[in-house]
This record gives C-alpha cells, sequence and structure tokens, in this order.
C-alpha cells in the first residue's frame, strides 16, 4: 500500500481514499505485508492495496494495486468493511474487500517483505492504528446465529441443527432459565461448539454472565451502554445496538463487533419501527466495526447486508 509522506492538498479537506485487500489462500491464511519505512507509518505491517485514483472504482483500484504489487489478479473481491481513521497528520478511509480468488503466484514486485498467517495470528504483528479492525472482520463468518430460550426444552436441539448448518458463531440468548440451568446448558453446549469449531458467546442478560466458561460476551444495548470498558477475559465482546449513540459508545469500549436492529419487520414485533436498508448502510458507514444486520431476514439476505457495508445477517429462526 503505497501511501507518502508528501503533503496532499486533498487530504488536508478530506479522508485518503484507499482500497484494501484481505487476500485469502485455499488454506484461509491471510497475506500481509511489510511498509516501507520511508513511508507513512513505515515499518509496520499492512494489509495489500494503494491510493483510489480519481477514475477507479474501489474494486478497480485494487485490482490494479494487487498486480502492481504482488503480480496476482483478483478475480473476485467482495466488500468486507469500511474504516474511518484520523492520525494525527493523515485522515484515511480504507475500504476493504475480500478476496479468495486469485490467479497467478504472489510475489514481492516491490521487495517488500510478505508472510502467510492465520487469521488469529494478526495481533501478533504491528499494523497501522487504522488497520485494527480489519482483525475482527477477517475472523468472523458472515452468518450469526442466535440460540433463544422460548422453548427450553429445543435449546440442544436447536444448538444442534445450526451446527449442522455450519454455523460458526452462535450467541445462548438465555434470558429465561435459572442461573442453575444455564450452567447445565453450557456443560453441554461449549464442547459441542468447540467440536464444530464455533464460536459460542453467551448474553449479558445471564447473571454473572462474564464468569461463565465461553468464548465471550453479548452486551444487551442497555448493559453496553452501562459499560465503560469491556470484558478483558473474553476472546469476543458483542453488543446489540439500534441507533448511532449506541453503536459509537460500542467503537468507544472496545467491542469486536456488533448487531443492529430492527433492519425489516419481525413476526414477533410487527408494530416495531424498522430501520430499513438504507439507514442500516448509513450507520454502518459511521462505524468502525464489523456490524450484522437483524431482523426479519433470511439467509439470502447476506449479499445485501454485504452490499451495504456489512458484516453478514443474525437471526434465530433465521437459521432452524
Amino acid at each position: 500500500m503505497k501511501i507518502s509522506n508528501a503533503p496532499n492538498k486533498e487530504t488536508s479537506q478530506k479522508s485518503l481514499q484507499v482500497a484494501v485487500g484481505v487476500i485469502k489462500n485455499p488454506s484461509g491464511q491471510i497475506l500481509i505485508s511489510l511498509r516501507n519505512d520511508k513511508l507513512h507509518q513505515g515499518g509496520l505491517w499492512e494489509f495489500p492495496g494503494g491510493k483510489i485514483e480519481a477514475t477507479e472504482t474501489v474494486e478497480q483500484a485494487l485490482i490494479r494495486e494487487l498486480k502492481e504489487e504482488l503480480d496476482i489478479t483478483a478475480q473476485a473481491a467482495t466488500p468486507l468493511i469500511t474504516i474511518n481513521h484520523q492520525y494525527p497528520d493523515l485522515a484515511v478511509q480504507l475500504r476493504v474487500l475480500s478476496v479468495e480468488r486469485y490467479d497467478g503466484e504472489v510475489k514481492s514486485c516491490e521487495g517488500q517483505p510478505f508472510l502467510w498467517l492465520n487469521p488469529d495470528d494478526l495481533v501478533n504483528y504491528a499494523f497501522p492504528a487504522a488497520n485494527r479492525p480489519i482483525f475482527a472482520a477477517a475472523r468472523l463468518p458472515h452468518y450469526y446465529a442466535i440460540l433463544d430460550d422460548a422453548d427450553p426444552a429445543l435449546l440442544l436441539n436447536n444448538l444442534m441443527k445450526m451446527l449442522d448448518e455450519g454455523i460458526k458463531l452462535i450467541q445462548a440468548r438465555l434470558k429465561t432459565l435459572s442461573v442453575a440451568a444455564v450452567e447445565r446448558f453450557l456443560k453441554q453446549a461449549y464442547p459441542l461448539c468447540k467440536a464444530h469449531n464455533a464460536w459460542l458467546l453467551l448474553n449479558s442478560s445471564v447473571e454473572n454472565a462474564e464468569g461463565f466458561d465461553v468464548d465471550g460476551l453479548h452486551l444487551t444495548s442497555a448493559d453496553l451502554l452501562a459499560c465503560d470498558k469491556i470484558p478483558e477475559n473474553k476472546q469476543w465482546v458483542a453488543a446489540s445496538c439500534h441507533n448511532l449513540d449506541e453503536l459509537r459508545h460500542a467503537e468507544k469500549i472496545g467491542a469486536d463487533f456488533v448487531v443492529l436492529a430492527p433492519v425489516l419487520p419481525t413476526p414477533t414485533h410487527p408494530e416495531a419501527e424498522v430501520l430499513g436498508w438504507a439507514q442500516f448502510a448509513g450507520l454502518v458507514a459511521q462505524t468502525n466495526l464489523p456490524v450484522y444486520a437483524l431482523g426479519g431476514l433470511v439467509k439470502s439476505d447476506v449479499l445485501t447486508a454485504r452490499e451495504m457495508g456489512g458484516q453478514g445477517i443474525a437471526g434465530i429462526r433465521t437459521f432452524l
């Protein structure tokens, strides 16, 4: 990604527009490269890409940069996340695309070192601050299933349905169970999720939710606003959001990702005011977090959610 230290009149008025590629090989590893010491944020690792020229789309800019830097031709590039970041000396907007199909063999055309990393290892390398929200987006799947306890007798059966569907990110929303019942269920559910390489998060409505042995915590909107920092002992911390204030607070306290709802009318709350896709996209554009759409969606809506800048979709019945 070539950004020089030379003054740029345009960047004093608006953000420098940059196309960024999260490139995955068939093994699921992600490509990173080392910035030249003489460039802005030099000496740090980054995801490949570069400045978007005035006549280019994001996709065109990324395809050109990947060919120039790595001698590969991207065959498909889909939106992943957009990040707005203000450095002390430069404002940037990173338009991040996921590239999982490309032609050619990766090589360093400009002499920069590069590495293939497992996604979980990204945190062990020094990146520019603007790049850090990409870590979560690169690791998270496009589906987030919510396991609801409306009928406790079906909990384990519904969990197995989700796992058999290949869902890798699940929230246990156990609002009506006693703490003892939650503990009994999680002793069965968590090993099942581990066996299917799926992450299990617990909704914060459970008493002492932070103390349970699961992969993460999902904050209700009320618990989100009551937090001034996220728990430090969880791999993932997510939050439920309904407006811009909640999104900004989630970003401020360091949440990893959020759910934004309701996007469309739902059978259980037909009278609720919905966001609609246009408002969803507008809110997503104002946060530097991966955002899942929730409310009245079906699995195929994942394509629309991603086109609107979201990470994917969340749902309860959607995955049953």
